[in-house]
């Protein structure tokens, strides 16, 4: 069955840099798009980066734009997300999310397969 793992979190302080990567394996069909969400202790996991599979799209939530950058490698079914000028309120489990239908790309609802998450904190 399909399976996505995240790796690369860890405590940084702010204004550092981490690396996240999203490996999907297992009996993995075509992708429409990944993207990363992120939850933080008492709030609503919220949209963070996603990439179309085929066309190289990409969108990013205001709160990250400019900081962080979704890329991906077809070849290894590996989407990463470089965040770079890392803050606190950045802090947050990260997790990964796939999508193999057309539509909108935002939202929770839209992803079919997501990751067991990967902790990321920052400190001040």
């Amino acid at each position: 069955q399909v399976q996505l793992v995240e790796s690369g979190g860890g405590l940084v302080q702010a204004g550092g840099s981490l690396r996240l990567s999203c490996l999907a394996s297992g009996n993995t069909p075509s992708w429409y798009a990944m993207a990363w969400f992120r939850q933080a202790p008492g709030k609503e996991r919220e949209f963070v980066a996603t990439i179309s599979w085929t066309a190289d799209t990409t969108y990013y939530a205001d709160s990250v734009k400019g900081r962080f950058t979704i890329s991906r490698d077809n070849t290894k079914n590996t989407v990463y997300l470089q965040m770079n000028t890392l803050k606190f309120e950045d802090t947050a489990v990260y997790y990964c999310a796939a999508k193999y239908t057309s539509g909108t790309l935002l939202s929770l609802n839209d992803y079919d397969y997501w990751g067991q998450g990967t902790q990321v904190t920052v400190s001040s």
